[in-house]
């Protein structure tokens, strides 16, 4: 029998932020930014239901995020014009 693996170990790299995917002149707002879903996207899957930005920011269909450090932002769509107030 072989003891050895008792003497293994798992070399692991140490994790490192993204580095911003945005080769635009003027950059697009990072994934911090408050107008964070204007950067361009980089990837376009539709039929999946997302679209990566070149800030990191996985942008969903049902106006959902999922941020570069793993925060999520819950969906946040506009209200339906019935259930929009007229003005007067």
């Amino acid at each position: 029998m072989n003891t050895d693996s008792s003497r293994r170990t798992t070399l692991t790299t140490p994790q490192r932020k993204n580095a911003s995917m945005c080769q635009h002149q003027p950059l697009c707002p990072s994934a911090d930014s408050a107008d964070r879903e204007a950067a361009q996207p980089v990837a376009h899957h539709p039929e999946q239901g997302w679209s990566l930005l070149c800030n990191g920011v996985l942008v969903f269909e049902d106006t959902g995020e999922l941020l570069p450090d793993g925060q999520i932002i819950a969906p946040h769509r506009p209200l339906a014009a019935t259930q929009v107030a007229k003005a007067a």
